[in-house]
């Protein structure tokens, strides 16, 4: 069985900075691309960056220059660094994991999500 498990959300003030983690466990797997989506109150989730297993990354044209998606395949770990916050930034965040488990097969695996806040 593999499991996402997120951290890093919270409430910070406009122009502050977060930093999210999303680490898979479990045994015998390889993760391709990892991803970091949201999805904010009544809205569609909506890709905020991607990271590539060769290490090629996108972004939304709405957090270009202000976040950066980084990953350690050691320790299947990505890592979404959010800096110049702005509160339209508020929104559940939720890591996303191309995934293949020799045993099971490919498929993407979802964190479970967690909060930011951007509020004064």
């Amino acid at each position: 069985q593999v499991q996402l498990v997120e951290s890093g959300g919270g409430l910070v003030q406009p122009g502050g900075s977060l930093r999210l983690s999303c680490s898979a466990s479990g045994t015998a797997f390889r993760v391709y691309a990892m991803g970091w989506y949201r999805q904010a109150p009544g809205r569609q989730r909506d890709l905020v960056a991607v990271i590539t297993d060769v290490g090629s990354t996108n972004y939304a044209d709405s957090v270009k220059g202000r976040f950066t998606i980084s990953r350690d395949n050691a320790n299947n770990t990505v890592y979404l660094q959010m800096n110049s916050l702005k509160p339209e930034d508020t929104a559940v965040y939720y890591c996303n994991f191309d995934l293949q488990k020799y045993s099971v097969g490919r498929r993407v695996y979802w964190g479970q999500g967690t909060q930011v806040t951007v509020s004064s």
